[in-house]
């Protein structure tokens, strides 16, 4: 299967089933190492996965490291969980930037009794920010609708006089 993957165009690497080839292409300091360790997302167990994803999330390439990180979601989607290592590399990278979706992955995907200390307290303020928003919008829409019943009503006052 070797010779399908391009390492240059990153061609066939969400196949990438084999972790001795990711390690080998590491070495060797090949682009799309990103891309790549997504295919182990999918395809491998989560204990042969997550050393990988753990070095891509440290990858010199913006984009790639990016990667990596869409790679740690998947895990989280695809098991239920993730490594202690992976939840300590998303928590020091926060809810933000690279880690904003992988973080949100974890939190939908992995059942809340299983989730480190830090990813509850992330999942309660989440819960809080969302209801808060919720809360924002029906006001705002309410003095809307308020403001154009009142403009409403002037013109049909002045039209009518």
């Amino acid at each position: 299967m070797a010779s399908t993957w391009n390492w240059e165009t990153a061609e066939g690497l969400l196949g990438l089933d084999d972790p001795a080839e990711w390690d080998a292409a590491y070495a060797r300091g090949e682009r799309s190492l990103g891309t790549a360790v997504i295919g182990l997302a999918f395809h491998c167990t989560l204990a042969e996965a997550s050393p990988r994803i753990l070095k891509g999330m440290r990858l010199a390439d913006r984009g790639q490291r990016g990667f990596a990180f869409t790679a740690a979601g998947h895990a989280a989607r695809l098991n239920g969980a993730l490594t202690p290592e992976l939840y300590a590399a998303l928590r020091t990278e926060g809810h933000r930037g690279f880690a904003e979706t992988a973080v949100d992955d974890t939190l939908t995907f992995v059942p809340f009794r299983d989730l480190p200390p830090w990813f509850k307290w992330r999942k309660v303020a989440s819960r809080v920010e969302d209801k808060l928003e919720t809360w924002r919008l029906r006001l705002t829409y309410a003095a809307e609708d308020i403001q154009q019943a009142l403009c409403n009503r002037r013109r049909g006052g002045r039209s009518s006089g």
